[in-house]
């Protein structure tokens, strides 16, 4: 399918994006994560800017690529993908929607002090590194059960 006609708005672009999800955390959108910086017509090409998490996330390929499938499969076909990588990326780029989809996938938002599953602030670090370059390792000290902590930056 091509766009034809009137140019879908940006908002509704922004929605299209928002039902984009990370590939290295599925419960967030690229949205919600804070990656998407801007969606802007230069005539009838569709600009979309990215900053990825940091300059060398493995996952910018993937999201470029899922990006852009995402907006071709709503008849896209002009499209440009930028890489900004000033001002950097922050986990303050987080919604508030995106750090209690995290909650509830067992992860705990950045700047969290407590066990995404019981609450307890009873939590010890078990490693600086998680499942990903983002997240730190954690156990909880009532539940006893360990979890992602994602990292502030």
């Amino acid at each position: 399918m091509v766009v034809t006609g009137a140019l879908p708005s940006t908002e509704t672009v922004w929605t299209w994006l928002a039902d984009v999800p990370d590939p290295e955390i599925p419960v967030l959108s690229l949205v919600d994560l804070g990656v998407i910086r801007d969606v802007v017509w230069h005539g009838d090409t569709l600009a979309v800017t990215l900053t990825p998490t940091y300059s060398g996330c493995p996952a910018t390929g993937v999201i470029q690529f899922e990006v852009e499938q995402a907006l071709r499969r709503h008849g896209i076909d002009r499209l440009e993908l930028k890489r900004q990588l000033s001002p950097p990326w922050t986990t303050d780029w987080i919604t508030p929607r995106g750090r209690a989809a995290l909650k509830a996938y067992g992860i705990a938002p950045p700047g969290s002090t407590a066990c995404p599953r019981c609450g307890s602030k009873t939590i010890t670090e078990i490693s600086r590194f998680g499942s990903t370059p983002c997240k730190a390792q954690y156990r909880c000290g009532d539940c006893l059960e360990p979890f992602d902590l994602f990292k502030c930056h």
